[in-house]
Protein backbone atom coordinates (compact mmCIF):
# COMPACT_ATOMS: atom_id res chain seq x y z
CA UNK A 1 0.00 0.00 0.00
CA UNK A 2 1.42 3.41 -0.95
CA UNK A 3 0.12 6.97 -1.00
CA UNK A 4 0.88 7.56 -4.71
CA UNK A 5 2.85 10.66 -3.86
CA UNK A 6 0.01 12.25 -1.92
CA UNK A 7 0.96 14.54 0.93
CA UNK A 8 -0.89 13.29 3.98
CA UNK A 9 -0.62 15.09 7.31
CA UNK A 10 -1.18 12.99 10.39
CA UNK A 11 -2.04 15.05 13.48
CA UNK A 12 -2.04 13.56 16.97
CA UNK A 13 -4.23 15.96 18.95
CA UNK A 14 -3.36 16.22 22.64
CA UNK A 15 -4.30 19.20 24.76
CA UNK A 16 -3.06 19.53 28.32
CA UNK A 17 -6.41 19.94 30.07
CA UNK A 18 -8.28 16.76 30.96
CA UNK A 19 -11.14 16.77 33.44
CA UNK A 20 -12.01 13.07 33.53
CA UNK A 21 -8.43 11.87 34.10
CA UNK A 22 -5.86 14.54 35.02
CA UNK A 23 -2.84 14.57 32.67
CA UNK A 24 -4.43 11.68 30.80
CA UNK A 25 -2.37 11.92 27.63
CA UNK A 26 0.91 11.24 29.44
CA UNK A 27 -0.40 8.88 32.14
CA UNK A 28 1.33 5.51 31.96
CA UNK A 29 -0.69 2.75 30.28
CA UNK A 30 1.23 -0.51 30.39
CA UNK A 31 4.87 0.45 30.00
CA UNK A 32 4.58 3.88 28.37
CA UNK A 33 2.53 7.09 28.29
CA UNK A 34 -0.92 6.85 26.75
CA UNK A 35 0.03 9.07 23.81
CA UNK A 36 3.05 6.88 22.99
CA UNK A 37 0.74 4.05 21.89
CA UNK A 38 -0.70 6.32 19.21
CA UNK A 39 2.74 7.60 18.23
CA UNK A 40 4.04 4.05 17.75
CA UNK A 41 1.13 3.07 15.47
CA UNK A 42 1.24 6.30 13.47
CA UNK A 43 4.98 6.01 12.82
CA UNK A 44 4.36 2.60 11.25
CA UNK A 45 1.76 3.96 8.82
CA UNK A 46 2.71 3.45 5.19
CA UNK A 47 0.49 6.30 4.01
CA UNK A 48 1.07 9.24 6.37
CA UNK A 49 3.81 11.37 4.85
CA UNK A 50 4.15 13.90 7.68
CA UNK A 51 3.36 13.18 11.34
CA UNK A 52 3.08 15.81 14.07
CA UNK A 53 1.58 16.38 17.49
CA UNK A 54 -0.64 19.41 18.10
CA UNK A 55 -0.59 20.33 21.77
CA UNK A 56 -0.75 23.42 23.97
CA UNK A 57 1.29 21.71 26.71
CA UNK A 58 5.09 21.85 26.92
CA UNK A 59 5.31 18.70 29.05
CA UNK A 60 3.27 16.69 26.54
CA UNK A 61 5.42 18.13 23.75
CA UNK A 62 8.56 16.98 25.55
CA UNK A 63 7.24 13.44 26.01
CA UNK A 64 6.27 13.25 22.34
CA UNK A 65 9.71 14.39 21.20
CA UNK A 66 11.23 11.66 23.39
CA UNK A 67 9.20 9.15 21.40
CA UNK A 68 10.44 10.54 18.10
CA UNK A 69 7.56 12.61 16.76
CA UNK A 70 7.73 16.21 15.59
CA UNK A 71 6.04 18.99 17.60
CA UNK A 72 6.62 21.93 15.22
CA UNK A 73 4.53 24.46 17.18
CA UNK A 74 2.71 24.92 20.46
CA UNK A 75 -1.02 25.18 19.89
CA UNK A 76 -2.52 28.60 20.79
CA UNK A 77 -4.31 28.63 24.13
CA UNK A 78 -7.65 29.55 22.53
CA UNK A 79 -7.53 26.27 20.57
CA UNK A 80 -7.06 24.19 23.73
CA UNK A 81 -10.26 25.01 25.60
CA UNK A 82 -13.26 22.73 26.17
CA UNK A 83 -15.11 24.71 23.49
CA UNK A 84 -12.42 24.38 20.80
CA UNK A 85 -13.32 21.74 18.22
CA UNK A 86 -11.23 19.54 15.96
CA UNK A 87 -12.15 21.63 12.92
CA UNK A 88 -10.35 24.70 14.26
CA UNK A 89 -7.44 22.65 15.59
CA UNK A 90 -6.92 20.87 12.27
CA UNK A 91 -7.19 24.02 10.18
CA UNK A 92 -4.53 25.61 12.36
CA UNK A 93 -2.25 22.55 12.06
CA UNK A 94 -2.55 22.31 8.28
CA UNK A 95 -1.95 26.00 7.65
CA UNK A 96 1.02 26.07 10.03
CA UNK A 97 2.58 23.04 8.34
CA UNK A 98 1.94 24.40 4.86
CA UNK A 99 3.65 27.62 5.88
CA UNK A 100 6.62 25.68 7.25
CA UNK A 101 7.03 23.38 4.22
CA UNK A 102 5.83 25.64 1.42
CA UNK A 103 3.40 23.17 -0.18
CA UNK A 104 -0.23 22.11 0.18
CA UNK A 105 -1.30 18.84 1.71
CA UNK A 106 -3.82 16.58 -0.01
CA UNK A 107 -5.31 14.88 3.05
CA UNK A 108 -5.30 15.19 6.82
CA UNK A 109 -5.69 12.50 9.48
CA UNK A 110 -6.79 13.00 13.09
CA UNK A 111 -5.40 10.54 15.64
CA UNK A 112 -6.62 10.91 19.22
CA UNK A 113 -4.48 9.44 22.04
CA UNK A 114 -7.66 8.19 23.74
CA UNK A 115 -7.79 5.28 21.26
CA UNK A 116 -4.46 3.61 22.06
CA UNK A 117 -5.10 0.23 20.44
CA UNK A 118 -5.48 1.30 16.82
CA UNK A 119 -2.89 -0.22 14.53
CA UNK A 120 -1.04 1.11 11.50
CA UNK A 121 -3.35 -1.11 9.46
CA UNK A 122 -6.37 0.69 10.94
CA UNK A 123 -4.87 4.04 9.99
CA UNK A 124 -3.95 3.03 6.46
CA UNK A 125 -7.18 1.12 5.94
CA UNK A 126 -9.19 4.24 6.80
CA UNK A 127 -7.07 6.56 4.65
CA UNK A 128 -7.19 4.10 1.76
CA UNK A 129 -10.98 4.45 1.67
CA UNK A 130 -10.44 7.99 0.37
CA UNK A 131 -8.32 6.57 -2.45
CA UNK A 132 -10.97 3.97 -3.26
CA UNK A 133 -13.80 6.52 -3.27
CA UNK A 134 -12.62 9.75 -4.96
CA UNK A 135 -16.07 11.28 -4.45
CA UNK A 136 -15.86 10.88 -0.64
CA UNK A 137 -15.20 13.90 1.58
CA UNK A 138 -13.90 11.93 4.56
CA UNK A 139 -13.37 8.45 5.99
CA UNK A 140 -13.80 7.36 9.61
CA UNK A 141 -13.06 4.25 11.62
CA UNK A 142 -16.19 2.47 12.84
CA UNK A 143 -16.96 -0.22 15.40
CA UNK A 144 -20.02 -2.46 15.32
CA UNK A 145 -22.67 -1.81 17.97
CA UNK A 146 -23.79 -5.08 19.53
CA UNK A 147 -25.22 -4.58 23.02
CA UNK A 148 -26.86 -1.19 22.47
CA UNK A 149 -28.35 -1.53 19.02
CA UNK A 150 -30.27 1.62 18.02
CA UNK A 151 -33.48 -0.36 17.53
CA UNK A 152 -33.37 -1.15 21.27
CA UNK A 153 -32.94 2.51 22.35
CA UNK A 154 -36.06 4.10 23.86
CA UNK A 155 -37.25 7.51 25.05
CA UNK A 156 -39.78 8.53 27.67
CA UNK A 157 -42.74 10.87 27.19
CA UNK A 158 -43.87 11.19 30.76
CA UNK A 159 -43.84 7.56 31.83
CA UNK A 160 -44.75 6.17 28.43
CA UNK A 161 -42.03 4.38 26.45
CA UNK A 162 -41.50 5.08 22.74
CA UNK A 163 -38.91 4.02 20.19
CA UNK A 164 -36.17 6.63 20.09
CA UNK A 165 -35.85 6.52 16.31
CA UNK A 166 -36.40 3.14 14.67
CA UNK A 167 -39.53 1.16 15.67
CA UNK A 168 -38.79 -2.18 17.31
CA UNK A 169 -40.85 -5.09 15.95
CA UNK A 170 -42.05 -7.34 18.77
CA UNK A 171 -40.14 -10.57 19.10
CA UNK A 172 -37.16 -9.48 17.01
CA UNK A 173 -33.98 -11.14 18.22
CA UNK A 174 -30.78 -9.12 18.49
CA UNK A 175 -29.00 -11.46 16.07
CA UNK A 176 -31.68 -10.78 13.45
CA UNK A 177 -31.08 -7.03 13.44
CA UNK A 178 -29.08 -5.46 10.62
CA UNK A 179 -25.58 -4.25 11.43
CA UNK A 180 -25.24 -0.95 13.27
CA UNK A 181 -22.02 1.02 13.65
CA UNK A 182 -20.67 4.06 15.45
CA UNK A 183 -17.49 6.08 15.08
CA UNK A 184 -14.73 4.38 17.06
CA UNK A 185 -12.71 7.55 17.61
CA UNK A 186 -9.50 5.91 16.37
CA UNK A 187 -9.03 7.44 12.90
CA UNK A 188 -10.56 10.37 11.02
CA UNK A 189 -9.27 11.13 7.53
CA UNK A 190 -10.45 13.94 5.29
CA UNK A 191 -9.57 15.96 2.24
CA UNK A 192 -7.56 19.08 2.93
CA UNK A 193 -9.94 21.33 1.00
CA UNK A 194 -12.92 20.06 3.01
CA UNK A 195 -11.32 21.62 6.10
CA UNK A 196 -9.78 24.73 4.61
CA UNK A 197 -12.14 25.67 1.78
CA UNK A 198 -15.47 24.27 2.99
CA UNK A 199 -14.86 24.73 6.71
CA UNK A 200 -16.19 21.25 7.49
CA UNK A 201 -14.83 18.18 9.27
CA UNK A 202 -16.82 15.31 7.73
CA UNK A 203 -18.68 16.65 4.70
CA UNK A 204 -21.72 15.01 3.11
CA UNK A 205 -20.09 11.87 1.74
CA UNK A 206 -18.44 9.84 4.52
CA UNK A 207 -17.06 6.32 4.07
CA UNK A 208 -16.19 3.91 6.86
CA UNK A 209 -13.53 1.40 7.86
CA UNK A 210 -14.57 -1.16 10.49
CA UNK A 211 -12.15 -1.97 13.33
CA UNK A 212 -12.43 -5.02 15.63
CA UNK A 213 -14.52 -4.61 18.78
CA UNK A 214 -11.86 -6.30 20.92
CA UNK A 215 -9.48 -3.39 20.31
CA UNK A 216 -12.07 -0.65 20.64
CA UNK A 217 -11.75 1.89 23.46
CA UNK A 218 -12.23 5.65 23.65
CA UNK A 219 -10.86 6.64 27.04
CA UNK A 220 -12.82 9.40 28.78
CA UNK A 221 -12.94 8.52 32.49
CA UNK A 222 -11.41 6.24 35.12
CA UNK A 223 -13.73 3.36 34.24
CA UNK A 224 -12.59 3.56 30.61
CA UNK A 225 -8.99 3.52 31.85
CA UNK A 226 -9.62 0.28 33.74
CA UNK A 227 -11.11 -1.24 30.60
CA UNK A 228 -8.05 -0.13 28.63
CA UNK A 229 -5.74 -1.86 31.12
CA UNK A 230 -7.80 -5.04 30.76
CA UNK A 231 -7.72 -4.88 26.95
CA UNK A 232 -3.95 -4.28 26.99
CA UNK A 233 -3.38 -7.38 29.11
CA UNK A 234 -5.35 -9.47 26.63
CA UNK A 235 -3.56 -7.95 23.64
CA UNK A 236 -0.20 -8.75 25.25
CA UNK A 237 -1.30 -12.36 25.77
Amino acid sequence: MNNNGKKILGVITARGGSKGIPRKNIKILGDKPLIAHTIDAAKKSALISHLIVSTDDEEIAGVCREYGVDVPFIRPRELATDEAGHLEVMKHAILEMENIHGFRFDYAVILQPTSPFRTAEDIDGTVNKLFLYPEADSAVSLVEVINNHPVKIKKLNGDRVFSYSVPEVEGTRRQDLSGAYKRSGAVYAMRRDLLIEKNRLYGDHVVGYVVPRERYIDIDDEFDWLKAEYILKNINK
